[in-house]
């Protein structure tokens, strides 16, 4: 069982930065879909950014210009550069996989919390 842990949130100003980090287990990292979501109390899971095995990457409108998604193969590991952050990005942020045969993203670490002050 493939298994994702996140790493990197915590408490931050509005206009700061953060960087999230998920690594991932196993050999077959490097053809995975991998994205990061987040959730927000009361809110549903939302898509945050994505990154296809070849690099290319898709953010949501509400994180264009300012989020920026990575990944790195060799360390099984995709990231989230969080910049210039807001109130409203306070949410936890969950890294997730998306197999070559899936539709969906089946997978995902625990999450990590990120909270944003006024």
């Amino acid at each position: 069982q493939v298994q994702l842990v996140e790493s990197g949130g915590g408490l931050v100003q509005a206009g700061g930065s953060l960087r999230l980090s998920c690594v991932v287990s196993g050999r077959h990292f490097a053809v995975y879909t991998m994205g990061w979501f987040r959730q927000a109390p009361g809110k549903q899971r939302e898509s945050v950014a994505r990154i296809s095995r070849l690099g290319s990457t898709s953010d949501a409108e509400s994180v264009e210009g300012r989020f920026t998604i990575s990944r790195n193969n060799a360390s099984n590991t995709v990231y989230l550069q969080m910049n210039s952050l807001k109130v409203e990005d306070t949410a936890v942020y969950y890294c997730g996989i998306q197999k070559p045969e899936s539709r969906d993203f089946d997978y995902w670490g625990q999450g990590t919390q990120v909270t944003v002050s006024s």
